[in-house]
């Protein structure tokens, strides 16, 4: 019987030790969550919430001049506010 070529050897380790690496990462960013499961989804909802106050407030003052520097552009088409980057 022919035995395998060793060769393969150290790639098949380095390989090993990154997909270990990734798991452990995976597990650190599991116990930084910890309790909360839904951290993405919670986190996504306040942003939208800030967001819609915003969008009432018609994105005045500094809290929500972010919101309207992305919006008041000529591809979007809405201008709010001042109505900066009006054509």
């Amino acid at each position: 019987m022919k035995e395998k070529d060793p060769h393969n050897y150290r790639a098949v380790g380095w390989s090993m030790v990154v997909v270990a690496a990734g798991l452990a990462g995976i597990g650190l960013i599991a116990l930084f969550i910890g309790d909360d499961v839904l951290y993405s989804d919670n986190f996504q909802r306040a942003k939208t919430a800030e967001f819609e106050h915003c969008k009432t407030l018609d994105f005045e003052g500094s809290m929500c001049a972010k919101y309207a520097d992305r919006i008041n552009t000529p591809i979007s088409g809405v201008f709010t506010g001042d109505g900066q980057g009006a054509p």
